[in-house]
């Protein structure tokens, strides 16, 4: 199993920072950030594409996953008006397209809060209209659409394993798959391991991280409560052969470096034990 760095937790940091220290600290891949200053959409379309492939080529550490910011201000598919979730879309379709472009398998969607007003029907049409139309781009791209569940700190929209498999029985495209972060499961007291049972061959991709209940906060395996050690035991029982990416965010946007390095060597420890 492939383990990534997530490199949000590093936007205080230099970009190279993150290529440097994957290679050092023993990461197989990057799934990378698009947020300024690092790897915003429009600004590499603009050009600073060329900076990211250099670094890919220079550390040979292939970047598989793009993130880009949309969840927040200034981009939320799931909220507004028609022309925001138009506008989000387009962004998105952008997104897309640098993710090709930088050789990437694929690139991670997130449907963030829907606005306390709407309902389940009104959730569930813009959601599935919106996902729609980015899938039908990834397909053209040739990149997965990884869609991930949240929290309900997060979201009010995309939650659940049962969500996941709702949203994938409406939307039948073949690029268009699932995930798992463990903190949504583990503070909704859901079974992680559902995602793998319940989604089948659309489970593509997990972010590992370890977490307390009653709050959404990412934390460096082995220091929060979720049983990370017999869950790496239970992926190979499975047979698990997707990616996992350690989504270190911006709790430790101090130190990023340290933290990446003892996260890494917590996980390989895990694996080791886990026959992974």
């Amino acid at each position: 199993m492939k383990i990534g760095m997530f490199t949000s937790g590093y936007q205080r940091n230099p970009l190279e920072h993150c290529f440097a220290d994957a290679k050092k600290f023993g990461y197989d891949f990057i799934e990378l950030w698009g947020g300024r200053p690092h790897a915003y959409a429009p600004d590499l379309k603009a050009g600073e594409i060329d900076a990211v492939k250099e670094l890919i080529d220079r550390y040979q550490m292939p970047v598989l996953g793009y993130t880009p910011e949309h969840n927040a201000y200034p981009y939320n598919f799931m909220i507004g008006s028609e022309l925001q979730r138009q506008d989000a879309v387009s962004y998105l379709k952008l997104c897309l397209d640098m993710a090709k472009e930088m050789g990437a398998d694929y690139m991670l969607i997130s449907p963030a809060h829907a606005g306390y007003g709407a309902t389940y029907e009104e959730i569930w049409q813009r959601m599935v209209k919106t996902v729609r139309e980015l899938g039908e781009h990834a397909q053209q791209a040739g990149v997965k659409l990884v869609v991930e569940t949240l929290t309900p700190y997060e979201s009010n929209a995309f939650k659940s394993a049962n969500d996941a498999v709702e949203l994938f029985r409406r939307i039948n495209l073949p690029g268009v798959v699932g995930m798992c972060d463990l903190v949504p499961p583990f503070v909704q007291h859901e079974s992680m391991l559902d995602y793998l049972d319940k989604l089948g061959d659309k489970m593509y991709h997990f972010h590992i991280i370890d977490g307390e209940q009653g709050t959404d906060s990412h934390i460096v395996p082995g220091e929060g409560a979720i049983p990370l050690r017999e869950f790496f035991m239970e992926l190979k029982e499975a047979g698990y052969e997707g990616t996992a990416t350690i989504e270190l965010v911006t709790g430790y946007i101090n130190e990023p470096r340290l933290y990446a390095r003892r996260a890494i060597d917590r996980v390989r420890s895990y694996m080791q034990e886990a026959g992974l």
